[in-house]
């Protein structure tokens, strides 16, 4: 049997769902994979803890806590209003969960900044935040290299969907010609909402309550999230490197569509959604073309039958032909779950 220490940096809808999901499949991860995964800190946006031993706290615990509302300060061990990135330099980890909201607005921070301390000290790190891996992913990346450690950012794109993976090891020795993703699932969401007869507010209220829309929605509604994601794909499959970013993608958000241009789509036998696609630019002076916008899919699209709560990613090659990934997910657990995968992966590794 093989102990993983783990440390958890926000314990809300994903943090708290993946301590949930290593106490359901304690069972399963030492019968199966020879592995126990002993959580010893933890810290949300009240504070820190760092359990007494290498036994770790008992997960279901920290998540009753958490669904009470209340912070991981009030455990054993607790520091309200502890720094995060002291979990890093102040208790023996192998692997550093990384679970705070995106925040561009700040750079990223402080993502950016316990990701690479985590890494420099050679602890592995996986994370499904956008927010380090687009801005600083480059990075990161040779910090890993550097230091022996790994880096996993699966649930980066499209949620639970293993895409990355697919596009970056399954697809070995292909030329991916073009990427097609609707990665969001907050607009689609809200699109359909609108095409059974709800007003945009009535949508916006609807996947705000539903907890698919969170805040004002402008990560979800303006574009964003998918554009992150597509820099993401861009990198990591196309081998678009530093040279894709942000500002790089051409990007047009949902808001303003009205109900009439989704029915209008649906009566051309389509489906509107907010559809990334990335691929070579024929401009000289540019390797990709990356773009976000509201998209009418015919039917026959491998992406037209996307419902409610479905995400998707289209991987066009020279030698596999065309490939269709899809996921519904109507909570945030599969999302949640890709953390449990990425350690399983790095340790299943050789």
């Amino acid at each position: 049997m093989r102990t993983v220490r783990v440390a958890v940096v926000g314990v809300g809808n994903l943090g708290r769902r993946f301590l949930g999901l290593l106490g359901d499949k304690e069972r399963l991860l030492a019968s199966k994979y020879g592995l126990a995964i002993r959580v010893v800190g933890v810290a949300d946006s009240g504070g820190t803890a760092i359990a007494a031993s290498d036994k770790g706290f008992e997960v279901d615990r920290v998540v009753r806590l958490k669904e009470q509302g209340r912070s991981v300060a009030e455990l054993p061990g607790g520091i309200e209003g502890g720094d995060a990135g002291s979990l890093v330099c102040d208790v023996a980890l192998d692997v550093l969960c990384e679970a705070t909201p995106v925040c561009f607005e700040q750079g990223a921070e402080p993502a950016v900044s316990i990701l690479r301390a985590a890494l420099m000290r050679g602890i592995h790190v996986v994370t499904p935040n956008k927010g380090p891996i687009v801005v600083a992913g480059i990075e990161l990346a040779e910090l890993a290299r550097s230091h022996g450690a790994q880096l996993r950012f699966d649930g980066t794109v499209a949620g639970g969907l293993p895409a990355l993976y697919v596009g970056m090891r399954d697809l070995r020795g292909a030329v991916v010609r073009r990427i097609l993703a609707v990665p969001n699932l907050a607009t689609g969401y809200i699109l359909d909402l609108l095409a059974a007869g709800a007003s945009w507010e009535e949508a916006c209220r609807d996947a705000n309550e539903n907890g698919v829309l969170e805040g004002d929605g402008s990560w979800d509604l303006d574009g964003w999230d998918a554009a992150a994601k597509l820099v993401i794909l861009a990198r990591a499959v196309l081998g678009a490197g530093a040279d894709v970013t942000l500002a790089d993608v051409l990007r047009t958000g949902v808001r303003g569509i009205g109900a009439k241009q989704v029915r209008d789509a649906q009566v051309r036998g389509g489906v509107l959604r907010l559809l990334a696609t990335a691929e070579e630019d024929d401009d000289p002076n540019r390797s990709w073309h990356l773009m976000v916008e509201p998209t009418v899919l015919k039917r026959g699209h491998p992406l037209a039958g996307l419902g409610r709560t479905e995400m998707g990613v289209v991987f066009e090659t020279d030698i596999y032909g065309t490939i269709t990934l899809k996921i519904d997910e109507p909570t945030p657990l599969p999302s949640a779950a890709t953390m449990l995968r990425d350690i399983l992966d790095i340790y299943e590794s050789p």
